[in-house]
């Protein structure tokens, strides 16, 4: 699944374009197709493409996973899911397998939405808050200091790895961030939230950051078709390298299931503590 770098790498795209396709920005939309009707979370096909002709792209920005486009008088998100991308294309083009919608532009333009698997939604919505709202703050912002996010981690008392999965808690984190986030900063994934002094919790948000950016630069990570284009899979810490050696230790990575989602970690820099075991 696309996590922030990636979907920050897209919406960077959509936002300055790139060598063969135009920015995004200014384009008016004159007409759009629902080729999934699934594919659009609110509201129904039929209205929604009534309402969006004549709207104007004014802004593009990125919140936790999704993608915010900012109309004239609507906002539209999109939620990449596991295998959705954004393609820039011209109107010309033949439609390609897995289109779920189409957005046509006056200018011989068109975006599409194509993901083959189907987990990717869309909303066409007046205030945006009604479906970002409920995220939790964003892990670059400036504003989430060392202290909030140590009350933030006490908050709860739940095992690392699912807690900054969620999307309430942290907005953006998926499975790959996570693991190397959590390598960097040498804390085991079952290591339980409320337990971390001030030393480990300012560790971990300055990790999250460090790999956050680092992926950010390196344009995200291209792993098997899912998403295309960035390089940082070839410095991956220990997400997908189990039985290779830790860059720190040399000790083999080793991968265990938490939340039912395959985690990566190694066993020499991130001991688990006595208090929680693997088992727990």
């Amino acid at each position: 699944m696309p996590e922030l770098p990636e979907v920050e790498t897209i919406a960077k795209y959509l936002r300055e374009g790139r060598e063969n396709t135009p920015s995004l920005i200014g384009f008016k939309i004159e007409g759009a197709e629902i080729l999934w009707g699934r594919s659009l979370e609110t509201p129904q096909p039929y209205e929604f493409v009534q309402r969006i002709p004549g709207q104007r792209i004014e802004q593009i920005s990125r919140r936790g996973k999704f993608i915010r486009f900012r109309l004239q008088d609507y906002f539209f998100l999109v939620h990449l899911r596991m295998s959705g991308d954004l393609w820039v294309e011209p109107e010309s083009a033949p439609i390609a397998p897995h289109h779920r919608w189409i957005i046509d532009f006056d200018n011989g333009w068109r975006l599409a939405f194509n993901d083959p698997r189907k987990f990717g939604r869309a909303w066409l919505v007046f205030d945006d808050q009604s479906i970002l709202g409920r995220l939790g703050p964003e892990p670059l912002d400036e504003s989430l200091t060392e202290a909030k996010f140590y009350q933030q981690l006490h908050n709860f008392h739940r095992r690392l790895k699912p807690l900054l999965l969620d999307q309430f808690f942290l907005a953006g984190l998926g499975n790959i961030y996570t693991d190397e986030a959590l390598h960097l900063a040498g804390l085991h994934p079952l290591m339980i939230s409320s337990y971390l002094s001030e030393e480990q919790s300012n560790a971990l948000l300055s990790a999250i950051r460090q790999v956050l950016r680092e992926g950010i630069l390196r344009q995200g990570a291209s792993i098997d078709w899912v998403y295309r284009g960035g390089d940082f899979q070839n410095y991956f810490r220990v997400y997908q390298r189990t039985g290779q050696p830790c860059p720190v230790c040399a000790t083999p990575i080793e991968r265990i299931n938490v939340g039912q989602r395959s985690t990566h970690f190694c066993p020499n820099c991130q001991k688990i503590p006595e208090k929680v075991s693997v088992s727990s």
